[in-house]
């Protein structure tokens, strides 16, 4: 184990039950056992280190990276985590107290604090010389920043740049000025978003124009990656901060206001469908029909929403563009809902005609009924599931907040209101 990669040693105790990967990691020494968390969810690494001997662990987070520390710690909670930031040395303490302040969800939650930075007044050759006797100490050297007295950003260089350039140059003539960086509270949505568009290994962190870290490349596509789990959670009504290793009551707390909306918006469905038992007496194959048709609806607008969020989260859909986005949606729903409407109605025919379906109405009228009301939901579920994050990002809200039960508010009105309404005026 000891003579493992890292992430292979931590692919190893994650098939462990919690006792024997913790038995493991303490007969680690502090470096190796530091390296190992590193690679672990913080979520599960957090479960292991509420049985971690304090001591030791405190000996294994002082060697770890202060912002990886800082992941871990932010995941215990809060009565463990003054023991265990108590129990660390006083610099990485501090450091991490540091990190701990700022949103999980910001520049400043995401960044390094360990970076290059040189003052303004040196020459590359003494740049280089200086950043020898950093090599041990950082492990980042993509970019070299350059500092005022009062370590105010001034410039970077990166190191390839620094070592191919005449070596009495000054910094200031060398460094790239006024380079792309972002402040401490910057969302992590904006800092990937710099970093795509630029092509950037690190983007600076600044604040109040003091260079205080730099987000990685790491960083940022962990960033995405949580971003885009966030908006899968949010668009279904789940806990955004929530995982497998998430506590009973937390995850309760989270869950049970979206599903106590859920109770409320299906009562309106079924509301809904009350106003039309008369025809259901009448032809009851139209109960057994009409689930498809708000099935329909619903795969439709959630292949639209999804295609909608993940468009949003990558900054692709500006207001100027949405009218254009929602009338190709709207296009895609119009054909998919021909292909589909008449599929269904074909196949609802011939299910009737073999009296696999009871019914003394002709087959031909029930499909048409089924055809129509397909086509319109799908429609109406791709339009929705492309405006719906439209319309709450116009309000100021999350696109992806519970996207989806609203969606299927609408398609079961329209799949089982619709469909009914479309049956009494037809049969």
């Amino acid at each position: 184990m000891a003579h493992a990669a890292p992430s292979d040693a931590a692919d190893v105790l994650e098939q462990l039950d919690e006792a024997d990967a913790v038995l493991l990691l303490s007969e680690l020494p502090p470096t190796e056992a530091a390296e190992i968390l590193e690679e672990i969810a913080p979520e599960l690494a957090a479960e292991l280190i509420d049985r971690y001997p304090l001591t030791e662990l405190a000996a294994a987070l002082n060697e770890m990276p202060s912002e990886a520390a800082a992941d871990l710690i932010g995941e215990l909670v809060a009565e463990v985590t003054e023991d265990v930031l108590a129990a660390m040395s006083d610099e990485a303490e501090d450091d991490v107290r540091d990190l701990l302040l700022y949103p999980p969800d910001s520049a400043g939650g995401l960044m390094t604090t360990e970076i290059a930075a040189l003052p303004l007044g040196l020459t590359t050759g003494e740049a280089i010389e200086r950043i020898r006797q950093l090599r041990e100490e950082y492990e980042d050297l993509s970019y070299v920043y350059v500092v005022d007295d009062e370590d105010r950003l001034q410039g970077v260089i990166s190191f390839r740049d620094l070592v191919f350039r005449r070596p009495g140059a000054p910094l200031a003539d060398v460094m790239v000025t006024d380079p792309v960086s972002v402040d401490t509270l910057t969302d992590r949505e904006e800092v990937a978003e710099l970093a795509r568009r630029y092509h950037l290994f690190g983007i600076p962190v600044t604040d109040d124009g003091r260079l205080v870290g730099m987000v990685t490349t790491e960083a940022v596509i962990e960033a995405v990656q949580d971003e885009a789990t966030e908006d899968f959670a949010a668009a279904v009504g789940a806990g955004v901060a929530e995982t497998v290793y998430t506590r009973v009551g937390s995850s309760f707390r989270m869950r049970v206001p979206w599903l106590g909306l859920n109770v409320i918006l299906a009562l309106i469905v079924a509301l809904v469908i009350e106003t039309q038992t008369e025809i259901i007496s009448d032809e009851p194959v139209l109960a057994a029909l009409m689930p498809i048709i708000a099935l329909i609806g619903g795969n439709g607008g959630n292949q639209s929403l999804a295609v909608m969020i993940r468009s949003m989260a990558s900054d692709d859909v500006p207001p100027a563009q949405v009218p254009g986005i929602l009338g190709r949606q709207t296009g895609v729903g119009v054909l998919n809902g021909l292909a589909v409407g008449m599929l269904t109605a074909l196949a609802c025919w011939l299910l009737i005609s073999a009296e696999v379906f009871d019914t003394d109405t002709d087959p031909a009228q029930i499909a048409i009924v089924v055809g129509i009301s397909g086509f319109a939901v799908l429609v109406v579920g791709t339009l929705a599931g492309s405006g719906i994050p439209v319309v709450l990002r116009k309000l100021g809200l999350d696109p992806a907040l519970a996207s989806s039960i609203f969606l299927t508010l609408l398609t079961d009105i329209v799949g089982f209101g619709g469909f009914l309404l479309m049956a009494a005026w037809l049969l």
